[in-house]
């Protein structure tokens, strides 16, 4: 199904300061300590194609690759690994994660697929192929999203810092705090690299926030707001992929039912 609707870009101040306290919970805003600057530009979208998602998929973690989606899916006992066929939303591959654990942001890196976990400090690479878990890797705090570049993996943990790991012993290298104008961008969520920039779904917003990554700064925002309007609870925008390829990006969220190929207008 072709969508023909549109959201203008436009720019505006923000104050998108505020504390995160879980994936499940809301926080009071943070006050700036120094006088912010400028906010960075909004961008709007076009909604160009529409996918069947499933409406049970509480989505933690997207990404395509070689013509699929693969998806990690949260909350205990329904926490999962997917593959998933884009056209028609079936999912043709699954593994299960156990009981005990919240999946959370997933990547690819060398043929394997690196899954985190919420609150339990630990992660899982899978082969690719089969999902056959190969090994665990510990981090610190919490897992939020995970993508990477071509030199490291990039961690979110629901702050407003983005951690670098080293991609073969998951050691932590560096980081960046995340600013707009000044200001720290809370509750970084479910992450894409997109053409040199990171792109960061705002937990409980209907933005995504682009970031350049070695500097931590916003340089622009894509307002979605109105692109899934039959939302409630924990509904929320969750889960960007990037067809690099094909130069298409997809956006969906927990439990939608339809995931979304958009283009960005600037």
């Amino acid at each position: 199904m072709t969508l023909r609707y549109v959201v203008s870009g436009f720019s505006r101040t923000v104050i998108v300061a505020v504390i995160a306290a879980g994936c499940s919970q809301s926080g009071p805003a943070s006050q700036p300590t120094a006088q912010a600057g400028p906010s960075a530009p909004f961008y709007g979208f076009l909604a160009v194609n529409s996918f069947p998602h499933d409406p049970q998929a509480f989505t933690q973690g997207l990404i395509y690759r070689d013509g699929f989606l693969y998806e990690s899916t949260g909350l205990n006992g329904k926490s999962s690994l997917r593959k998933v066929t884009l056209d028609t939303g079936q999912v043709v591959q699954k593994k299960d994660v156990e009981q005990k654990y919240f999946a959370e942001g997933l990547t690819d890196w060398d043929g394997r697929l690196l899954q985190l976990t919420w609150q339990t400090n630990i992660g899982f690479v899978y082969d690719l192929a089969k999902f056959d878990q190969q090994q665990t890797f510990k981090y610190a705090g919490e897992g939020w999203g995970l993508t990477h570049d071509d030199k490291r993996l990039i961690l979110s943990d629901g702050t407003a810092r983005l951690r670098f790991l080293d991609p073969m012993t998951f050691g932590e290298t560096g980081g960046v705090d995340v600013t707009d104008g000044g200001r720290p961008v809370e509750r970084l969520n479910e992450l894409e690299f997109v053409n040199g920039e990171v792109y960061a779904n705002v937990w409980q917003t209907e933005r995504i926030a682009i970031i350049a990554p070695d500097s931590g700064h916003v340089t622009a925002w894509l307002d979605l707001t109105g692109l899934h309007t039959a939302r409630a609870g924990d509904d929320v925008m969750n889960g960007i992929a990037y067809d690099a390829a094909g130069d298409r990006l997809f956006v969906t969220g927990k439990l939608w039912p339809q995931l979304f190929q958009i283009r960005v207008r600037k």
